[in-house]
């Protein structure tokens, strides 16, 4: 029996990775080990009930206001005694996050073998997005497998020094979370969302809540979205206001009580994906909304200076507009009064993948592991 070890930390971990758990869950000759470190507690349960998943171990480590310092110190304490009791094969990890940083070196500490999904992704900037950046470097670092979801992010791990036959190119399993979920017919459980009306207004789903962002930029991307409910009278923001205290502030501050703004609390995974939808356009400075959005046909405006998932400017799927006031505004103008700008930024296949992500995952584990170097 191989025993494959899932290290879940944030919302974004829990859908990204929810495929790969159940796709374990199916083989015979797998037995997978979910273990949730709760960095983002409440968000997580939810993805986990839509999935019908539950952890084996649940390290609820998410305290108010924590620093980084505190989340990794914690982590490893927990993480050591969990994985020295399980001894997997194998553990994964997901992106980017401090869980996934601490996952990966605990793993190496204890000699189990790592295998990074999402790997290769960079903006060879040391400071943005941060941690994220460097929490992937170290990461590619400490594995053995490297699930790349494009050939630019292979490209990246080759240009780095990894083995080409330590690399397979597999997709987003972002995108099997996805597609599984918007086939569902469904009905908002949000009362705010259920009573706006989508074909009357041109609603902008808007996400925003990266850590580099936060003071002055944060204030200037907060009222570049006052501004354009201001000047387009069919224009209606919607905004899934993450929990983060530092961030909560500035929104409330800047976007309380301003008319045609509707600010709620964090959606559950199925509200979030029929927001995404049904709206008009997305702004956001999220990483994951980059590669779902072109799977929907919905445009994309970044809220960032750059971007590790190239692939999507490239495609024309998202534009990176940064965080400056008059930029943001100018290219939500530009899709509210142009039709021929908003179809130019809808694209016929997604670069991140066909929904088949944790099936190759899986099949990459069960054929290679065995060639993972070992002490």
């Amino acid at each position: 029996m191989l025993k494959v070890a899932i290290i879940v930390g944030t919302r974004p971990e829990a859908i990204k990775m929810a495929p790969i758990a159940i796709e374990a869950g199916r083989r015979r000759g797998i037995k997978p080990v979910l273990i949730l470190t709760a960095q983002h507690r409440k968000m997580c349960d939810d993805v986990f009930e839509i999935f019908k998943l539950k952890p084996d171990h649940d390290l609820d480590i998410m305290k108010p206001r924590q620093s980084l310092f505190e989340v990794t110190a914690r982590l490893v304490r927990k993480l050591e005694k969990v994985l020295a009791a399980e001894t997997p094969d194998i553990v994964l990890v997901q992106g980017d996050t401090t869980s996934t940083f601490v996952g990966s070196l605990c793993s190496y500490y204890l000699k189990i073998p790592v295998g990074h999904v999402e790997a290769g992704l960079r903006t060879y900037r040391k400071y943005s997005p941060f941690p994220e950046e460097i929490n992937r470097k170290l990461t590619s670092a400490l594995s053995d497998l490297h699930f790349a979801p494009t050939a630019t992010a292979r490209d990246s791990l080759l240009s780095e020094g990894v083995p080409r036959r330590r690399i397979s190119v597999v997709g987003h399993p972002v995108i099997d979370a996805l597609l599984h979920v918007a086939s569902r017919r469904y009905r908002f459980a949000s009362e705010q969302l259920a009573g706006i009306d989508f074909k009357r207004n041109k609603v902008i789903a808007v996400t925003a809540h990266r850590r580099e962002s936060w003071g002055e930029s944060f204030e200037g991307m907060m009222r570049a979205l006052r501004e354009i409910v201001r000047r387009h009278s069919d224009a209606l923001v919607v905004f899934p206001v993450h929990p983060n205290p530092n961030v909560r502030g500035t929104v409330k501050k800047i976007l309380a009580g301003a008319e045609r703004v509707v600010l709620v609390d964090p959606l559950d995974y199925r509200d979030f994906v029929k927001l995404l939808k049904s709206c008009s356009f997305i702004i956001t400075d999220s990483g994951g909304i980059q590669e779902e959005a072109p799977s929907l046909g919905k445009p994309v405006l970044l809220m960032r200076e750059v971007t590790e998932r190239p692939e999507a400017v490239k495609a024309g799927a998202v534009k990176i507009v940064g965080t400056d006031t008059r930029r943001i505004v100018s290219a939500a103008t530009e899709l509210l009064k142009s039709e021929k700008a908003y179809r130019k930024m809808i694209v016929k296949k997604n670069p991140y993948g066909d929904g088949h992500a944790a099936e190759k995952i899986m099949d990459t584990i069960a054929g290679r592991l065995g060639e993972v170097e070992r002490p």
